[in-house]
């Protein structure tokens, strides 16, 4: 099997809920997403995606997946799609860095790879632990009334996992948190994610304020090293995610004891290829794991659903399913979510029908 045509997508995903804000006056109104279909000599097609948030989350910003598709594409024609190995040192031997835009061309690889074996993905990232993996909700910055009203509505639909927007001014967080606590019943999972933003000494003021709360601490501070400083003196488990762009950087946080889980983000790690090897050798090494993405609809929530469902449950923390974040649709058989848990489609593959015609014209193509 070969590949013998490429095109690619741009899709913006406005949000269900409006601006997406997070701490320092970081907002967002949409998913900007790149989408790729391979499509094989034998007929069949794959499909990935990758969708940055705004220019201020990630390393990736998207107007640099549009441009570095094209880059990189034409060297791909010609080759076979299920060999991944091969076709991830190929692209980094054509086009150095820049992961995030390697992202939907792995993804679709896989996708392709699997649908021409007549398997779920998930079979072949090492097999499904569980039919359903449990999900959270974030709670985004906002006034104290408006995150607790927010925080009780996704109570009420049957979510008991929040991830809770911090690192903004110290003081205003404390009580916010407080304020959300106090809104939902006992016993509700509650991340703290202040997504980078505090210095150690704004993270340990919060982690010394908030004592008294039972939550998980999420990414406080920038660097690896800050995070460290941070940790010596909580009392709580720690996460880690945007400190989380390479194997290398995960076996740091386990050498210095950074963190009790890991976040990983397909598209900052350059696709599904690099996440299950991060992944199983965390896990491995004793870690709890979220498998997710930046961002996107259909097409990367179930890489994402399908990664999560073959980490081994009792070292899942939680997925996120972010198809229900946006207003469009690209594709049908989306992954299913009862209540508070999300599974895969069934079918091989990423298991999901993309309707080119939701996606628009393509921007790039070539055969």
């Amino acid at each position: 099997m070969q590949i013998k045509s490429i095109k690619a997508y741009h899709v913006v995903q406005p949000f269900v809920d409006g601006p997406y804000r997070m701490s320092k006056g970081r907002q967002a109104d949409a998913f900007d997403a790149v989408i790729v279909a391979i499509i094989a000599d034998s007929g069949l097609t794959g499909w990935g995606e990758m969708a940055p948030l705004g220019n201020f989350y990630s390393a990736a910003f998207p107007a640099g997946a549009r441009a570095g598709v094209p880059e990189i594409a034409p060297h791909l024609i010609g080759h076979d799609p299920r060999g991944l190995a091969s076709i991830g040192r190929l692209m980094d031997t054509v086009f150095k860095g820049h992961p995030y835009i390697k992202s939907a061309l792995d993804m679709a690889c896989w996708d392709l790879a699997a649908r021409a074996a007549g398997v779920p993905l998930v079979t072949m990232l090492g097999g499904r632990e569980s039919d359903m993996a449990e999900t959270y909700r974030v709670v985004t910055h906002g006034t104290l009334d408006q995150m607790a009203a927010l925080a009780k509505r996704i109570i009420a639909e049957g979510c008991r996992r929040l991830q809770v927007k911090v690192g903004g001014n110290v003081h205003d967080d404390i009580e916010r948190v407080t304020t959300v606590a106090s809104a939902v019943p006992k016993g509700t999972v509650i991340f703290c994610d202040a997504n980078a933003g505090w210095t150690p000494y704004q993270a340990r003021q919060f982690a010394d304020a908030t004592r008294g709360i039972d939550y998980t601490f999420e990414q406080p501070c920038t660097t690896i090293e800050e995070n460290m400083s941070v940790r010596r003196m909580l009392d709580k488990p720690m996460v880690l995610d945007e400190s989380v762009t390479s194997l290398e950087e995960m076996l740091e946080i386990h050498r210095l004891g950074a963190a009790d889980g890991l976040t990983l983000k397909i598209s900052r790690l350059g696709g599904v290829t690099r996440t299950r090897q991060i992944r199983d050798v965390a896990v491995d090494l004793g870690f709890m794991i979220t498998v997710e993405d930046t961002g996107g609809a259909e097409i990367d929530t179930a890489a994402m659903a399908h990664l999560s469902l073959s980490t081994p449950q009792e070292r899942r923390l939680h997925a996120i399913a972010f198809h229900e974040w946006v207003t469009v649709r690209t594709a049908f058989n989306a992954p299913p979510v009862t209540g508070s848990h999300m599974g895969i489609p069934d079918g091989p593959g990423l298991g999901i029908d993309v309707d080119p015609s939701l996606l628009g014209k393509p921007f790039f193509e070539i055969g």
